[in-house]
């Protein structure tokens, strides 16, 4: 089984901070049976801390205490948490590094500092970082991923580095900047805001979630970077929200729940206690969202049009290429594996006759 691993690395640069390079991903994508009911209670609205408006302040020696306090628990905690698949001391200290860079800003006088949280919730925000393992990414509210900013919270997925890859093979489709394309389970809009950089004038994404908060991250991460005329988040499940589009698309990209269920309990605490499990469990065997895309996309790509799957990698993505070539091979062709950063063969791609 592969893990995924949510912790991060950075540079002190905002701009780019880096998740670590694992060789699984998932993105939050919807079962086609799952009603709206099915879904918890949803957190409250979270703007990233990097986002929010000083409006607090502390002593610097305050600070600095926290800053003691904090580094003295994470490695105090670090054994524990490496030997359950979690991040080792340095890369929790470069943690605490990022939280304190993302909230504070410019000191107002030589002993003051102003914070865009309480010094109470700074500490709380570690607390739950080390105590409960809750993802860095849904600590501060963000991700960084390509050359964007995401914002994040609990219900949503975030995004890997490899499922980057997808924007990529996007771009060296021929014309793809004036088609219209599809991301299927879009969790935070990573892909479908890739994608809608790259576009040009005539290009289009569609992008579908059935869950309501993923919907909500979607388009916050749409309007903060001014893609509204290029991105469209529908609600719904998986293809249902694109039957006006419907062999019409240039290109549909997808990043499902593809982690057999029997895995879910063996993965690292920041992932199995905190990420959706909407966003993971692809069925018995992983393959139950792939199989549905492989069945949708015949019917919603225009003859010559592209598609690209992330799958959990190797065999998986042996399989689905399989199925794809001879259960499908009458509506596609040019069926092949790419593998990732790590050379695992992580995607599926090809093209409808």
């Amino acid at each position: 089984m592969i893990l995924r691993l949510p912790f991060t690395i950075r540079s002190t640069s905002l701009l780019h901070r880096r998740q670590i390079r694992s060789p699984s991903a998932s993105a939050v994508s919807s079962s086609p049976t799952t009603t709206h009911s099915s879904f918890p209670p949803r957190p409250r609205p979270q703007t990233p801390l990097f986002l929010r408006p000083p409006a607090h302040s502390a002593a610097r020696a305050d600070l600095d205490a926290f800053r003691r306090w904090a580094k003295s628990i994470a490695i105090t905690a670090a054994p524990r948490i490496a030997a359950n698949g979690g991040p080792d001391a340095d890369h929790l200290l470069r943690e605490l590094s990022w939280l304190v860079q993302d909230a504070t800003s410019r000191p107002e006088a030589a002993g003051e500092v102003r914070l865009r949280v309480g010094l109470e919730e700074l500490y709380r925000l570690w607390r739950e970082r080390i105590e409960e393992r809750k993802p860095f990414q849904y600590v501060v509210g963000c991700e960084h991923w390509r050359d964007l900013v995401l914002a994040v919270r609990e219900g949503v997925l975030i995004p890997r580095p490899e499922t980057e890859m997808l924007v990529d093979m996007v771009a060296r489709v021929e014309g793809f900047e004036e088609g219209l394309w599809a991301d299927l389970g879009t969790g935070s809009g990573a892909i479908a805001v890739g994608i809608g950089r790259l576009l040009g004038e005539g290009g289009k994404v569609f992008a579908t979630d059935l869950s309501p908060d993923a919907v909500e991250v979607a388009r916050l991460n749409v309007e903060r970077y001014g893609l509204k005329d290029k991105v469209e988040i529908r609600q719904g499940s998986w293809f249902e929200p694109l039957q006006d589009v419907k062999g019409k698309l240039a290109g549909l990209v997808s990043n499902p729940p593809y982690i057999p269920n029997s895995h879910i309990s063996g993965l690292q605490a920041e992932v199995g206690w905190h990420e959706p499990r909407l966003a993971l469990d692809g069925g018995k065997d992983g393959t139950d969202y792939l199989l549905h895309l492989c069945e949708g996309c015949a019917s919603a790509l225009k003859p010559g049009g592209f598609f690209a799957f992330e799958t959990n990698g190797d065999k998986q993505s042996e399989f689905i290429a399989d199925f794809m070539s001879t259960m499908w091979g009458n509506f596609f062709e040019n069926v092949k594996i790419v593998s990732d950063f790590a050379g695992i063969k992580r995607f599926v791609t090809g093209f409808h006759r």
